[in-house]
């Protein structure tokens, strides 16, 4: 199974370059399954329904969130009826949406798609490592499912590598989102699962993690409340990773970076 994985689509320039180059990546890749998180879609706040509907529409099959879930309170219906939109499946019991979503692709494969948020430096939510233990019982990678995939939106970078090594040989693919920059780490871990710290963002790398440079560095010399934060909306990088699986055990073959167009250096898997 081919699986492209997009980081933080952030703003407008990254919803742009997402809707403009992820078509070409579907064929140019012969991708079977496209991952997208979007939790910063909306001026770098959460995502809103008609851009949910807008990234589905330029091929991704599932959208995931992250901590700033709930900041576009419309998306709260909508995720409620979206199977493919989900949010970490581990807030408590009764918050709306899913956590993981079984997608079958067109030729009848099967693939799990989770997303899990860390706690070090975030939301005290249920516990990620418990909760994605209780989900993966019920599913057999190889078998009752082809792939899995995960999004940990963590923080911490050493959160998210002991969450990919606490699953190694249990997912085909583990992926790193929240941090904003693509880490050098694209690598498989001994028991076959694919794993880079952190996914990147799709969005203006001229900026503090996607937002406009003056006002967020403004917060650091003044110390003060009030800074206005506001999207970068230069040329966009989109950052992501390209996994690539044996479909008989599941576990993952080859990993690559990707990173198209913007300020970083480029890097586009072959095919």
């Amino acid at each position: 199974m081919r699986i492209l994985f997009l980081g933080d689509v952030l703003g407008r320039s990254g919803r742009e370059a997402v809707a403009a180059r992820l078509p070409g990546l579907r064929s140019d890749l012969r991708i079977d399954l496209a991952v997208v998180n979007a939790e910063n879609a909306s001026h770098g706040f959460g995502l809103a329904p008609e851009m949910a509907r807008a990234l589905f529409a330029a091929g991704a099959d599932v959208i995931t969130l992250g901590n700033h879930a709930w900041d576009r309170k419309e998306i709260i219906p909508y995720i409620a009826e979206t199977p493919r939109l989900l949010r970490p499946l581990n807030f408590p019991p009764g918050t709306p949406g899913n956590g993981s979503v079984l997608v079958t692709l067109p030729d009848g494969r099967k693939a799990l798609v989770l997303q899990a948020m860390g706690r070090l430096y975030m939301d005290p939510l249920d516990c990620p490592f418990r909760g994605t233990s209780e989900l993966l019982s019920r599913y057999r990678l190889g078998a009752s499912v082809q792939a899995i995939v995960a999004d940990c939106h963590a923080e911490a970078s050493s959160e998210k590598m002991a969450y990919a090594h606490g699953f190694d040989g249990q997912m085909s693919f583990v992926v790193g989102t929240h941090t904003h920059c693509p880490t050098a780490d694209a690598q498989i871990l001994p028991g076959g699962t694919a794993f880079q710290s952190d996914a990147g963002m799709c969005g203006d790398y001229d900026s503090v993690i996607g937002m406009a440079k003056d006002g967020a560095t403004l917060r650091f010399w003044r110390k003060m409340p009030g800074e206005k934060l506001g999207p970068a909306e230069g040329e966009a990088t989109v950052c992501g990773v390209y996994v690539e699986t044996d479909d008989v055990s599941g576990l993952a073959r080859r990993i690559e970076p990707l990173r198209l167009g913007g300020r970083l250096a480029q890097a586009m898997p072959s095919v």
